[in-house]
């Protein structure tokens, strides 16, 4: 049995998962020396992702990955999720990301390496919401929930905070806490995060499960929109929507505090 424990009284990988081979295959043969800095092979998968040479920059990755370094292990992890430059693994992701998190999920929220933990968190979380087809991964309401509040209560990151929000609100009928999902919300608006800032600010134009307050949810909804990349169209939408629906006062209001939280902020 294969079990990966986490510093937060959890449990990431669960007994009865059979991983047939290493995350990473490399030909033994150019075993990295037993003086390799894990820094030093990061970089050069760094420089060979960046040039196209997807099949250097795994083996690069791989073994920094191997003597511990978590940023490459995160990337290997994203590049076998997103079928970049390998074939697509949602499980050898999986163990990638376990990785980062069983071995720097106490370390300081300040240190340079926070974000990635964060993410290969949130990536987990992703990944026991929707279980992994064929796998011993079976969709966990409840674990993601742990792994997301963890992410986003002690690293404050942004997406964690987001998709916890959305938990409360769209996932677990049980367990909807419209309140919470928009403390939730606030905090990854006030950090940049476009998803969050939208689904706030329909929110608020709606009063769904919070007070009504058109003139703040359609400033969010405008910031959002000036943020959103040009595929997340239903921000413009319902920006739309909610601009069309305000009376002239409210559209005012809500067009100078946006003008002045994109000034401040910059998203």
């Amino acid at each position: 049995m294969r079990v990966v424990e986490l510093g937060i009284g959890c449990l990431v990988l669960v007994g009865g998962l059979a991983l047939a081979e290493p995350a990473r295959a490399l030909d033994p043969a150019a075993a990295p020396p037993a003086d390799a800095s894990p820094v030093e092979f990061f970089r050069e998968g760094t420089k060979a992702y960046f040039a196209g040479d997807k099949a250097k920059a795994v083996d690069a990755y791989g073994f920094a990955a191997d003597l511990g370094h978590p940023v490459a292990q995160w990337k290997l992890g994203r590049m076998y999720q997103d079928g970049d430059g390998v074939a697509e693994d949602d499980l050898k992701a999986f163990e990638l990301f376990s990785e980062v998190a069983n071995a720097h999920a106490d370390d300081a929220p300040q240190s340079p390496q926070a974000p990635f933990v964060a993410s290969a968190f949130v990536q987990l979380g992703n990944y026991y919401l929707n279980g992994i087809q064929d796998s011993a991964i079976e969709p966990n309401v409840a674990r993601a929930r742990e792994l997301y509040t963890y992410a986003a209560s002690y690293f404050g990151d942004a997406d964690a905070q987001f998709q916890l929000a959305r938990l409360y609100l769209e996932v677990d009928p049980a367990e909807r806490d419209p309140k919470l999902a928009a403390r939730w919300l606030k905090l990854a608006a006030k950090k940049g995060h476009h998803g969050a800032q939208a689904l706030l600010g329909q929110m608020l134009v709606e009063g769904n499960g919070v007070k009504r307050n058109v003139v703040a949810g359609l400033m969010w909804l405008t910031v959002a929109r000036n943020n959103a990349p040009t595929e997340d169209d239903w921000i413009r939408q319902e920006q739309e929507q909610a601009f069309s629906l305000a009376s002239e006062k409210e559209r005012r209001k809500a067009t100078e505090m946006a003008e002045a939280w994109i000034s401040n902020n910059g998203n």
